[in-house]
């Protein structure tokens, strides 16, 4: 029985309600026109002195409803009930509003002229001897590489406003460089992998369909041959001009149900195509015909992870859980070489630090393929960028190679990411490698070819680490030592994102400063989705007393949306104070995960880290407890590793700690191992290999 007089009771407002307006629709919205009772307000509208003014337009507020002003100022307007204001405009005046109540159907307003200048400010960026905002060319770059992440368009029901993108691979394309990645709206393009200029290229069919999830590029002559992820159908684009953003369809659809698909042309003409994404099913490969794009071989299962022998293939943060879920191959890519065909893939999952990148090694395009010794081969579990999994290997325009992979994030949300590009090759025993090793500082673009594993690094320090910070404000918890602490997952946010806002911070003394990255995060934002109005703009000043500041580097007219802002500077600067002010930030709160500091400060280099100790456990090898003894005059230490003394490829950024809990080794393998001090001097020299059965 209260049931029914619930709904009796429901139906009754909701009855009563639409008796007394009714829904009108508009070209693009909807709004309700009272039709049972109505109200006239009337009154007269005049100036500052008095004067009655003609021709005003009374509106009703969020409403179609208006009236205007007589010769006298007078006025009358039809208001229904659910009316909450009206506004007044006339040329030259504020614009003015005033609350309605059914008590007062006389309303007079008094307009005064407006004297503001509602025009969005113009600002002239300036040069200076450290920074020319109109001749920017970098000849280094710093991860996370920095590109206008999209907002995630798929978390507003959830109210997450956060960026992301991941499942990365690059391919050159007539002299440049072509940057694909989840869920963009688009690619991106760079002449020297420095700065990236982004392409709208919108493939989304469905509102709460990925927009290419996990993209695989070809490149085939002139033609650029591109699917996304699918378990449905989705078609085969191509285009023989990517910059115009136009693509058109090779076929509807690839036919197979691919998820992380990895498109692969062998030089004998012949196309493949790799896909996969499971804790289930493993890799797995089929030949396609290049003319119909359909499948002409049978599909081949190659192989899975085997957690139970690869430590670094565990579930978990820190490969250490074994309960939630078993974990997950994905990410497929060939490359080739020499001969050989290098098939990598990523695990364990993509929201862990220890997420990385595995390669497999065959004769054949179907196999067998024989687990590489050295794995995981693209690996970066510590330091402010952590992760390196499912990525793409390319050669530069040098014949050098590199591998671009995702960085783990997952702050807001899990699927919260950002890209890295790390040095990578293959050495004279065809043995796989990236070379992670100061990954996450100022590394330097080749312009000849290079030997990748001695790496790219500048040799510039990080400044920043744990210094003491101050800013104009605080909104909560998000206090300005956030944002020296060398962890993305935390950050410094204002109460505010208008201009003015600032954070400063103290070097200890005077040092050199080469490059600074600015790292800003989504605090309070509120966008989801691509939008071409997003940017930052801000102006960085240094002192080297912390009361007279001079400017450093001025972008106050920057239009770009630059998330993962870096400068380097045209010359070093001798300062100890910075601070950077906001003029303009994307969406939100200005907001900072780190202001990142490199350069060189006085002295000696650091003594080399001493009593390095690797306790591999009996009962589990994949598992060992790596300490050593603390050098008061570093700040960090870089753990090397490998399967030989010249084959240590893999590399562990560790800060203010002195030991680490390794759970990323293989069964049977023999390690080597060497430590490295790291201090705002420079870098100590490695300690002797340590060889652990």
């Amino acid at each position: 029985m209260k049931k029914i007089l619930t709904i009796i009771c429901s139906l009754s407002i909701f009855m009563s309600f639409f008796a007394q307006s009714k829904i009108v629709k508009g070209q693009i919205t909807e709004y309700n026109v009272s039709t049972e009772k109505t109200y006239q307000v009337s009154g007269i509208v005049s100036d500052e002195q008095g004067k009655p003014i003609s021709q005003v337009k009374v509106m009703i507020k969020d409403g179609v409803g208006s009236g205007t002003t007589n010769l006298k100022g007078e006025y009358t307007i039809t208001i229904g009930s659910n009316d909450k204001a009206l506004w007044f405009y006339y040329p030259g005046m504020t614009i003015t509003e005033v609350p309605l109540s059914i008590q007062n159907l006389r309303i007079n307003c008094t307009l005064k002229k407006d004297l503001s200048d509602h025009s969005l400010p113009k600002h002239t960026a300036q040069k200076t001897k450290w920074f020319d905002p109109k001749n920017d060319h970098p000849k280094t770059y710093c991860n996370p590489i920095n590109i206008d992440y999209n907002f995630e368009p798929y978390n507003k029901e959830n109210k997450i406003s956060c960026r992301s993108t991941a499942d990365p691979l690059i391919v050159p394309y007539k002299g440049e460089y072509y940057l694909f990645c989840t869920n963009q709206d688009g690619f991106y393009v760079s002449k020297d992998l420095s700065k990236w200029k982004y392409v709208f290229s919108g493939f989304q069919r469905k509102p709460t369909d990925d927009d290419q999830c996990a993209p695989a590029v070809e490149v085939s002559g002139d033609t650029i041959i591109m699917i996304g992820s699918t378990y449905k159908e989705l078609p085969v684009w191509y285009t023989t001009n990517p910059k115009e953003g136009r693509w058109k369809r090779l076929t509807e659809t690839a036919i197979l149900p691919h998820w992380d698909p990895d498109l692969f042309l062998n030089d004998d003409g012949r196309l493949y195509l790799y896909y996969g994404s499971s804790n289930e099913f493993p890799i797995k490969v089929a030949e396609y015909d290049r003319s119909t794009f359909r499948p002409k071989s049978v599909v081949h299962d190659l192989f899975g992870l085997k957690p139970e022998i690869h430590g670094w293939e565990r579930f978990g943060m820190n490969n250490d859980d074994s309960v939630s879920l078993k974990p997950f191959i994905e990410g497929a890519y060939m490359t080739k070489h020499d001969n050989k065909y290098y098939l990598q893939y990523g695990a364990p999952g993509t929201e862990f630090k220890v997420y990385a990148d595995g390669v497999y090694v065959a004769d054949n395009p179907f196999g067998p393929f024989v687990y590489q010794q050295h794995n995981p081969f693209s690996y970066k579990p510590g330091g402010f960028v952590q992760g390196a999994g499912h990525g793409g290997t390319f050669k530069d325009n040098f014949n050098n190679y590199w591998h671009i992979s995702t960085c783990m994030l997952s702050l807001r949300e899990t699927f919260e990411r950002r890209i890295g590009l790390y040095p990578a090759g293959f050495d004279k025993d065809g043995v796989m490698y990236s070379n992670t090793a100061f990954g996450d500082y100022p590394t330097t673009i080749p312009q000849s070819t290079e030997d990748h594993q001695k790496g790219n690094f500048t040799g510039w320090m990080l400044l920043s680490l744990n210094k003491k910070t101050w800013a104009s404000s605080s909104d909560s918890i998000f206090t300005p030592e956030n944002g020296s602490d060398e962890n993305m997952r935390t950050y410094w946010a204002a109460k505010s994102g208008r201009a003015g806002e600032w954070f400063a911070m103290d070097l200890d003394n005077i040092k050199q400063v080469n490059a600074i990255q600015v790292n800003y995060y989504e605090h309070k934002a509120n966008q989801f989705g691509k939008a071409m109005d997003m940017y930052h703009q801000y102006k960085i000043y240094s002192s080297t007393d912390g009361i007279n500041w001079e400017l450093l580097v001025d972008k106050s007219d920057n239009d770009q949306d630059v998330p993962h802002d870096y400068v380097e500077l045209l010359q070093p600067i001798q300062t100890r104070y910075l601070k950077i002010e906001n003029i303009h930030t994307a969406s939100g709160n200005f907001a900072l995960m780190d202001f990142r500091v490199f350069g060189k400060a006085n002295g000696a280099l650091p003594h080399p880290a001493e009593k390095l100790k690797i306790d591999r456990e009996k009962n589990d090898e994949r598992n060992a407890m790596i300490s050593w003894k603390l050098q008061k005059d570093c700040y960090g230490y870089n753990i090397y590793y490998g399967i030989a003394p010249d084959k240590m490829y893999n590399c562990i950024t560790v800060y203010k700690d002195t030991k680490y809990t390794m759970r990323g080794l293989d069964k049977n393998t023999q390690y080597f191992f060497s430590i490295q001090s790291l201090s705002e001097t420079g870098i100590s020299e490695k300690s002797k290999p340590i060889f652990v059965k």
